[in-house]
């Protein structure tokens, strides 16, 4: 158990060094997400950084959606015992106030995508309530996140344009999550878990992430829910900018009606309501970020999130959207940056991750294949 850096902080909360972490779970991650937009359909940028001390890996991305392109950026190292060391290849994330202002960077490359940028906190980080889910007898997800939408500056360089951010026009949401989660990792054996409890022809999983920035706050909303649509958890909050002394707001259960671009699973637009009030909001996508092109969040031929990559690897990758086969293989896990307008009249901006996985019946997606008529 080598000493760190962080051992030198009163921050124990264990007996071990730094580290080390409370589960030997080879699943146990903590990871950076932000996301970057000039609230158009211009450009949206995704980034992202995760260690994993049980695999011993540290690996980042960039995904940035520009005109029919997808460029990606990612990088893979040993992680070592300095948890403070947040360098991997071009990438780096500093903490230069925590909870309010972070920045994040990747150096110039040879594929022609980098960015220096500084993101401030709009409103206090939002706690979201833990995460369990067994399958058997085995916890498969143990995790705790907070989120937060805020403004950025800085700059982007990307398919041979510069973009110039300012916090008038450029914001965004990030946000900080940790624990035990599946999908980490090389692949482990099917067994049991995925033979009883995941089958590949019954199985069903709908994800909705959707948080947004309006001029003094932001409202929050959080659902999963199993393939006939019970829901795992969910959360729906509004929350006062920086410097207006409101109190946070729990709008209630939300409930959602989607409509689904024809031939696809991909949303075309998002109306959400709420148990304990009679606000409305929709939202309409301006541009997808589609995060499975080279994140790592799907694992391609070699590449994953936490997956051994050696002491160092540094790869580019660009996908074609208006090329069927390109736009069908990144299908999955989609960030839509959406303009959401609610029924009080204010309007606001903020990406709807969605994934529906499997088989969701609610929405008539009977099996693996299905799509919208």
């Amino acid at each position: 158990m080598p000493l760190g850096p962080m051992d030198d902080f009163l921050a124990h909360q264990t007996p071990d060094t730094f580290d080390h972490v409370y589960s030997g779970d080879r699943t146990f991650y903590d990871r950076y997400y932000f996301n970057c937009h000039n609230c158009s359909d211009e450009i949206f940028l995704i980034t992202g950084m995760g260690q994993y001390p049980n695999l011993g890996v540290l690996d980042a991305f960039v995904v940035v959606s520009v005109a029919d392109k997808h460029y990606c950026v990612r990088a893979s190292r040993e992680l070592g015992h300095d948890r403070l060391d947040t360098t991997v290849g071009p990438f780096c994330v500093s903490v230069e106030k925590g909870l309010e202002r972070l920045r994040l960077t990747c150096a110039k490359n040879e594929w022609g995508l980098d960015f220096d940028l500084v993101f401030e906190g709009f409103v206090p980080a939002l706690e979201e309530p833990a995460k369990i889910q067994r399958l058997g007898n085995r916890l498969v997800e143990h995790t705790m996140r907070f989120a937060q939408v805020g403004n950025y500056s800085g700059e982007i360089h990307v398919d041979g344009r510069h973009f110039d951010v300012t916090p008038d026009a450029w914001m965004g949401a990030r946000d900080h999550s940790w624990g035990v989660r599946p999908n980490t990792g090389e692949t482990e054996p099917a067994g049991l878990i995925e033979a009883k409890y995941r089958p590949q022809g019954e199985f069903g999983h709908f994800h909705n992430w959707i948080p947004v920035q309006f001029p003094d706050f932001m409202i929050k909303v959080y659902f999963d829910e199993d393939k006939d649509g019970n829901r795992h958890m969910e959360e729906a909050v509004r929350v006062p900018r920086n410097g207006i002394d409101e109190p946070l707001i729990h709008l209630g259960s939300p409930k959602h009606d989607i409509t689904f671009k024809s031939g696809t699973r991909e949303i075309a637009q998002t109306r959400l309501t709420f148990a304990n009030t009679d606000l409305e909001m929709v939202g309409t996508p301006l541009r997808t970020n589609y995060l499975l092109a080279g994140s790592g969040y799907r694992r391609d031929d070699h590449w994953g999130l936490g997956c051994y990559q050696g002491e160092l690897a540094v790869e580019g990758l660009t996908f074609d959207m208006s090329d069927p086969n390109d736009f069908a293989r990144v299908q999955g896990l989609n960030e839509m940056l959406c303009r959401w307008e609610l029924s009080t009249g204010e309007i606001g901006y903020g990406m709807h991750e969605n994934a529906c996985h499997g088989i969701y019946h609610p929405y008539g997606f009977a099996a693996w294949d299905s799509v919208a008529p």
